[in-house]
């Protein structure tokens, strides 16, 4: 019966173990610990204290101690923490020398209780022994006859170690005429045997130095080595000897066919050809001939066909060496064969499938199984299990049989075969084993959306692309399979400049391959953002999207535009193409003077777009010089005299481009030192440009409408500035002569502290006022300047204030009020005045706007005077006397042209 079968009974047998387990800890304290070997002394070995529920106080009050059985003590409580640790430095190999599991006992004792625990420390091996020849030189002499492939056994090198870190291998090296073969004992040792490879001769090399190097399995590797030394004999007088009169083995019923049995050995004291040993079998039955075979070089015994305890237990042979001359020794061979577990469990597959969906529900059954063991009693029971962890389980049926069953869910995706393996073991010791392989392959679903390899895409497109031109390639993958990871692809909806996207680009269904459809331009296009969408072929279908950018890279294909000077073709024919790129210098010109700019663009990006200019031609070479980057062209010297009027000048635009792009353009540069000359040049450039067929009295009539033309417009710019000089006199004729609304208004709107009335004294103006304020004038009389302010007029003496005191401006606030024959500021027994006339009203009008303005801008400069008087302290008298200087010289300057404004003025009748 299957152990799966009785999983219950299995769970039900463990938990009581596990019982057992603890009331046995808990009665005895058993515990068991593992520490590698070679540990320094206080190594932790084990929590003793936690594991065991003991409290520290205990173990400081030394309650609590360990004893190990043994005269040496190789373990010790840590008073403060409750672990157990090294007490001593162990070395496995002298303790448990030649045992496979090295186990340390000792006891704890608990001395107030009256209890004791027993403590079980497992001692692991660690590489720290090297492989060791017991024999590190070695003389061999072998006779130069000696047939290649003869063996010489070799002394076996010893590693007290164990397991993966005890002896693993040999190698020989020194000479290429032997090599190394290694046998294994009936104990699983290795035995090494020098292995003549190259026939031998004295005359060409008596002695032979050798290597043999042992190894182990640790990391890293040790090794021992040993040298062996070869003496190469010329010369039989002595018969074979065999090692042992009698060999006895006993081997069991299951060994393998091939394997060697045991191994005689029989020497010869001779050299050469007559120290040569042959074996034979002497004496064997016919059973036993075909069981057996025997090695006439080696001597070595290998089984022939399986042996049967069942049939015949035991074996007698009789082994004969024989040496080239004739000579000869025999032994006897006794093999008992013993009985063991040779029949191993059978699996038969009844019944299975080699599909499943990867959708299949938990529990589904996909193979029946059958299980039998011949043999009988422990050896005849089986325990069925899955090897490696698959998705699936045993489940027992019935009797003998047992049915697999997915136990989770499957994804084709991660695994989409399965080979499952179910083994079956009896209870024989050892136990043997059978297993058969059950192939399940997983359908798929589609559950997986495509996944594109990159998150985005981005490609560099140059312009002027031809049609059809591959940009591109993207690509997904699907993780399904069949047509459900069959991926297509194509663009989603997009518009491009009003254009549809599909007119741009396209995609290949089947490749990803993204093709340019258009010859793209840089200047036009930049950029083309796009979206392509990979779909697989399942039902339903999923998809996934993927962003590509495609930037197009400018190339050099627009050569360079010139601006100005227009081309000769854009400027006309006749004599309007004479005019074209005409400019104009005069004689007296610096070096470095200005006479012109060609101005050209590039509609290309980047490096292509960057011009440069230089002369290319010149009717006087030295005479012009164009800026490189400016294309500024300007005189390199000042003209001379002998230099002609007319100069033709060719200048070549390049750009940066690769290959670069160039354009031309043509200057016509005259030289003149007044009109006529410049008028005859222009005419004499004119009539030279007109065709042949065209009368030179053409050309003279455009240029007397040109000459008009310019007239015309002088003309009608005087016009124009008289009719603005005009306006602004009938302005100023209408600004109203009163001033009442500046008599009503407080003084302290104008007057803040007393001193800006002593500042008001010092400073007079003559304002100038016009529609547009900046044509308006305002001077400061140079007289009334002075570096410092006035002192304070006494108080019974009121200052004077917006004219009030000045009899200069004394008017009155309105013409109309003043009686008639009565002039203005008279008194009651003055004569009266005749009327005044309008030039009388127009100076009137013009003082009391004067008196306005001035109060305003004395208020203005009052404030500006207050808040720099706080900002900053008063000036040095240096500072001050230098600028009164500056407000005087000013003033004078100021006066002298208000004087002149004036006199015009009064002359035109408008002041």
């Amino acid at each position: 019966m299957c152990a799966a079968g009785r999983r219950w009974g299995r769970r039900q047998r463990a938990l009581l173990w596990a019982v057992l387990l603890a009331a046995w800890e808990a009665a005895w304290g058993q515990l068991r610990y593992s520490v590698p070997e070679e540990m320094p002394k206080g190594s932790f070995v084990g929590d003793v204290a936690k594991d065991l529920g003991l409290q520290l106080t205990e173990i400081r009050d030394n309650a609590v101690r360990v004893v190990s059985k043994g005269r040496t003590q190789y373990f010790a409580l840590h008073g403060k923490t409750g672990h157990l640790v090294t007490a001593e430095r162990i070395d496995r190999e002298q303790l448990c020398e030649r045992v496979q599991q090295c186990v340390l006992r000792c006891e704890l004792i608990v001395e107030e209780e009256m209890k004791f625990y027993e403590i079980e420390v497992e001692i692991t091996d660690v590489n720290d022994n090297s492989p060791r020849f017991r024999e590190t030189e070695k003389e061999l002499r072998v006779s130069e006859t000696t047939a290649p492939g003869s063996r010489f056994p070799l002394r076996e090198a010893q590693d007290p170690d164990s397991g993966q870190n005890s002896l693993q291998s040999y190698e020989l090296s020194g000479d290429e005429h032997f090599s190394l073969a290694v046998q294994a004992g009936p104990g699983g040792d290795q035995r090494p045997e020098l292995v003549l490879a190259k026939a031998l001769d004295r005359e060409e090399a008596a002695f032979h130095e050798l290597v043999l190097r042992a190894s182990d399995g640790g990391d890293p590797a040790r090794t021992g080595t040993a040298r062996i030394r070869v003496t190469v004999l010329d010369a039989n007088d002595n018969a074979p000897v065999f090692s042992q009169a009698e060999y006895t083995v006993r081997v069991p019923e299951d060994v393998p066919v091939g394997s060697t049995l045991v191994t005689v050995t029989a020497t010869d004291a001779d050299e050469g050809l007559n120290g040569q040993v042959k074996y034979s079998f002497h004496k064997i039955s016919d059973r036993a001939s075909e069981l057996f075979d025997l090695d006439s070089k080696t001597g070595e015994i290998t089984v022939r066909n399986a042996l049967d305890f069942e049939k015949i237990s035991s074996h007698e042979l009789e082994v004969q060496a024989q040496d080239g001359g004739e000579l000869y020794d025999t032994t006897k061979v006794t093999i008992t064969v013993t009985d063991v577990n040779d029949n191993a469990p059978e699996i038969s597959l009844r019944s299975a499938l080699s599909e499943i969906s990867e959708d299949a529900p938990t529990g589904t059954v996909v193979a029946l199984l059958h299980v039998q063991d011949l043999d009988s009693g422990a050896n005849g029971e089986v325990r069925c299990s899955l090897q490696g962890d698959v998705p699936f389980r045993l489940q027992s049926s019935h009797g003998s049989y047992y049915s697999v069953v997915t136990a989770r869910e499957l994804d084709r995706e991660q695994v989409s075969e399965y080979n499952v393996t179910v083994r079956a073991a009896d209870g024989g010791s050892p136990a043997l084993q059978s297993s058969a392989v059950l192939a399940l392959r997983v359908l798929d679903v589609n559950d997986n959306a495509p996944v594109f390899l990159e998150e985005r895409y981005s490609a560099r497109l140059a312009e002027n692309n031809a049609a059809g031109a591959l940009v591109l390639t993207v690509r997904a993958t699907d993780a399904d399979w069949g047509q459900n990871a069959r991926v297509r692809y194509r663009l989603a909806e997009g518009r491009v400049r009003g254009a549809p996207l599909s007119s741009y680009v396209s995609v290949q269904a089947e490749t990803g391959a993204l093709y340019a459809l258009r010859s793209l331009d840089y200047e036009q296009l930049r950029e083309l953002q796009l979206c392509v969408r990979a779909e697989d072929g399942g039902a339903p279908a999923l998809s996934s999207n993927v962003s590509v950018r495609l930037l197009i890279v400018d190339e050099n294909d627009n050569a360079p535009q010139v601006l100005y000077p227009a081309p000769a073709a854009a400027a006309g024919s006749g004599a309007a193409a004479a005019w074209s790129g005409v400019e104009l210098a005069p004689r007296w010109a610096e070096a470095g003077a200005l006479v012109a700019k060609v101005v050209a663009v590039d509609a290309d990006a980047g490096q292509n777009a960057w011009l440069s200019y230089e002369l290319a031609k010149a009717t006087e070479p030295g005479l012009f010089r164009v800026g490189l980057h400016s294309g500024e062209v300007r005189t390199a010297r000042s003209p001379l005299a002998r230099d002609a009027a007319r100069h033709s000048l060719l200048v070549l635009v390049r750009d940066h481009g690769r290959p670069a792009l160039s354009a031309t353009a043509t200057l016509s540069v005259v030289l003149a030192e007044s009109v006529a000359e410049l008028l005859a040049e222009l005419g004499s450039a004119a009539h030279e440009a007109a065709a042949p067929g065209e009368p030179a009295a053409s050309l003279t009539r455009w240029l007397v409408l040109a000459v008009a033309a310019v007239s015309c417009l002088f003309v009608a710019f005087l016009l124009l500035l008289l009719a603005l000089r005009l306006r602004r006199c009938h302005r100023q004729q209408l600004l109203p002569p009163d001033s009442g609304a500046l008599r009503g208004v407080p003084v302290s709107h104008f007057v803040g502290i007393d001193g800006v009335r002593a500042f008001l004294q010092s400073y007079s103006h003559d304002v100038s006022l016009t529609a547009d304020s900046r044509k308006s004038h305002l001077r400061f009389s140079a007289a009334s300047c002075c570096d410092t302010l006035p002192a304070r007029p006494p108080p019974d003496e009121p200052a004077p204030l917006l004219g009030d005191g000045d009899p200069a401006g004394a008017l009155p606030a309105d013409p109309a009020s003043v009686p008639s024959g009565r002039a203005p500021g008279a008194g009651a027994g003055a004569e009266p005045r005749p009327k005044p006339g309008p030039a009388e009203r127009g100076h009137a009008a013009a003082a009391v706007s004067r008196r306005r303005l001035r109060v305003s801008l004395l208020a203005g400069a009052e404030r500006r005077w207050s808040r720099r008087r706080r900002r900053r302290s008063v000036l040095p008298p240096q500072a001050a006397r230098s600028a009164g200087a500056g407000h005087s010289g000013s003033g004078t300057a100021s006066s002298s042209s208000s004087e002149r404004r004036r006199e015009a003025a009064r002359r035109a009748g408008c002041v």
